[in-house]
């Protein structure tokens, strides 16, 4: 007996709080699984591929929009709070350099976004934004705010994140033996430094309602991130982020974008899935590429060169940058940090353009 085409989907049958429950139970378990693998961005991949499932199959529950805007504000303060003034003089000192290598990954895959967009396989700013090689959420709630389509967008940065993260690890095992490293232990619930702790939930409302207010693109992200960036860098002002905070943002940033995928658009992705695979696999090329010229035009240390040029996985990237005593972390974070900030600047205008360029 084939099944009925007009049956409702097994979720809508149950009560919103049953729905509730079994999508926190079940990304507490997938990213506990992912975060034991150390699988990057676990934290919020576990929970969006449980939101994906149930919104998928039905589900009728959605994050309220206070909780998401309270989730992009976290966000924001997290990246405000990893810009380093330490950044400056390492960037002063070989900018032409740093600046050059950042444009071109930039421009590169912005080709590769208008590439997608030119064989139909994604819509023009969709395909831009998630060929973006920046912090991956932040192009994910920039996009949003863009218009493009957060959930086809976060298939690509996070499924890129985990290529190159896994790449990086690969290479980095040629030049150092990290097999005896042993990861820092996650602290949950640190001591909370209520003033650390009350400046970053200061930051992140007036930075989310100032952003609002003057009507900032991506407001609440945007306008956190920004704050939060002149206390630390001008200032010298800490925000406290303690672990159980953050890993509720990001499961709120990822059941966000799950439960609003259907079928139809589950569908799209995976039809979609050879193409993204080898647009990354041409950017992460590309990357290749530029370190091999750092290294052998400029003397670059190759496996600092490769790190640096990695084209996303930020936090992968720096935890293997940092377990090896032959790279040059500076140098790492510095191009990977303003790579993400020329994304951020002129990502609105280069999806732009490129969706009018598609059109015309």
């Amino acid at each position: 007996m084939k099944p009925d085409p007009q049956a409702p989907a097994p979720l809508t049958a149950m009560k919103p709080w049953q729905q509730w429950l079994l999508l926190l139970g079940c990304s507490v378990l997938v990213a506990g699984v992912l975060e034991a693998v150390h699988l990057p961005a676990a934290l919020l991949v576990g929970p969006m591929l449980v939101a994906i499932a149930l919104g998928s199959s039905g589900a009728t529950i959605r994050v309220p929009r206070p909780l998401f805007i309270s989730a992009q504000a976290l966000i924001g303060c997290l990246v405000a709070s990893s810009i380093s003034p330490g950044i400056f003089p390492t960037f002063y000192s070989e900018w032409p350099l740093f600046l050059g290598t950042a444009v071109a990954t930039v421009a590169a895959s912005s080709f590769l976004g208008w590439f997608i967009s030119r064989l139909k396989v994604l819509p023009g700013t969709t395909a831009v934004w998630g060929s973006a090689p920046g912090a991956a959420t932040a192009m994910v709630l920039m996009a949003d705010a863009f218009g493009a389509d957060a959930r086809l967008v976060a298939f690509m940065q996070y499924l890129r994140v985990i290529m190159v993260s896994i790449a990086a690890a690969l290479v980095a095992r040629l030049w150092v033996d990290t097999s005896g490293v042993e990861v820092a232990a996650v602290e949950w619930f640190p001591a909370i430094q209520w003033q650390a702790f009350g400046t970053m939930l200061v930051v992140a409302v007036v930075g989310g309602t100032l952003g609002h207010l003057l009507r900032i693109p991506s407001p609440y992200f945007v306008g956190a991130m920004t704050l939060g960036a002149a206390l630390n860098l001008g200032l010298g002002i800490e925000l406290q982020l303690p672990e159980w905070l953050l890993a509720t943002g990001y499961a709120l940033v990822g059941w966000s974008i799950g439960l609003n995928f259907t079928r139809p658009i589950l569908r799209h992705a995976a039809r979609a899935l050879p193409q993204v695979i080898g647009s990354i696999a041409a950017l992460m090329t590309f990357c290749g590429m530029l370190a091999w010229g750092l290294h052998y035009l400029l003397g670059v240390d190759p496996l600092t060169a490769y790190l640096a040029t990695s084209p996303g996985g930020m936090d992968s990237i720096a935890i293997i940058a940092a377990a090896a005593d032959n790279v040059d972390l500076s140098f790492v974070l510095t191009l990977q940090m303003l790579r993400f900030l020329l994304v951020l600047i002129f990502g609105p205008a280069l999806a732009k353009l490129v969706a009018k360029t598609i059109r015309t």
